[in-house]
């Protein structure tokens, strides 16, 4: 099925760590195989689309744009770097060094042209409803939500998509409270300005976490069911500050 798990298992399995890091020298060698993945997806009828439930639409898209960013680093692998760019754009590594990685590389799903964050709004703002949804997109990047060495399958998207939010936030880069000082740390993707007003629709609430931003409130409320109970409760009721973790964009290689 084009889907993605049938003719997706195999790459990811090859490529992916299990600690969800790539080997983008091997996967300049499956260029063929990707290229026949990324051709697949390009040439799917929207009709049989249309015909999917939410669940496998959901999954087909997260493949879609993990396997697009990808296909996009291993064309820039190694990354290439100017001193500016390491001064200015993370470290030599960084992915940000690749010049329209998110807007200008463009390419085609259901012959229409998409560029990755035109998937984000146009797709996961605008036609799915479910957060989780932006822990389960790469950005290819440590400090970014790890790669699953399975593909996302409408069967299972739900359990695949806690699993992934779990393992997320069991980095310490992503959620850490130090109750020394009285802060918790989370991942810049949580900040208003990238994934965090996503979780208001779902997770908002007025009844805990009143001396937040409602933004940030629906983020600790959506957090406080992944963690630990020990943890949770320290959010629920505990005296803290809350920052940001500084975002790391050295690629996810290994």
């Amino acid at each position: 099925s084009v889907t993605c798990h049938n003719i997706c298992a195999p790459l990811h399995e090859e490529v992916v760590s299990e600690d969800g890091r790539v080997d983008y020298t091997k996967l300049k060698l499956k260029r063929p195989e990707l290229r026949r993945i990324l051709n697949a997806f390009a040439r799917l009828e929207r009709a049989r689309y249309d015909s999917w439930p939410e669940e496998d639409k959901i999954a087909f898209w997260i493949n879609a744009y993990n396997l697009q960013l990808l296909n996009i680093i291993q064309q820039n692998y190694p990354i290439q770097s100017t001193r500016v760019g390491r001064l200015l754009l993370g470290g030599p590594k960084s992915i940000r060094n690749i010049s329209g990685i998110w807007d200008k590389y463009k390419f085609i799903i259901m012959d229409e042209q998409f560029t990755l964050s035109e998937i984000e709004k146009r797709i996961f703002k605008q036609n799915f409803t479910d957060p989780r949804i932006f822990l389960a997109l790469s950005r290819a990047s440590v400090d970014g939500p790890p790669l699953r060495r399975e593909p996302y399958t409408g069967a299972k998207l739900s359990e695949q998509l806690d699993e992934q939010v779990r393992r997320f936030l069991s980095n310490r880069r992503a959620f850490r409270i130090d109750r020394a000082t009285g802060e918790v740390y989370l991942s810049a993707l949580f900040e208003r300005t990238v994934y965090g007003s996503e979780f208001l629709q779902k997770y908002k609430t007025e009844k805990k976490f009143k001396n937040q931003p409602p933004a940030i409130r629906a983020v600790l409320n959506f957090v406080s069911r992944y963690v630990p109970p020990r943890d949770a409760s320290f959010l629920e009721v505990g005296n803290y500050t809350v920052k940001f973790s500084k975002y790391d964009w050295t690629v996810n290689d290994n």
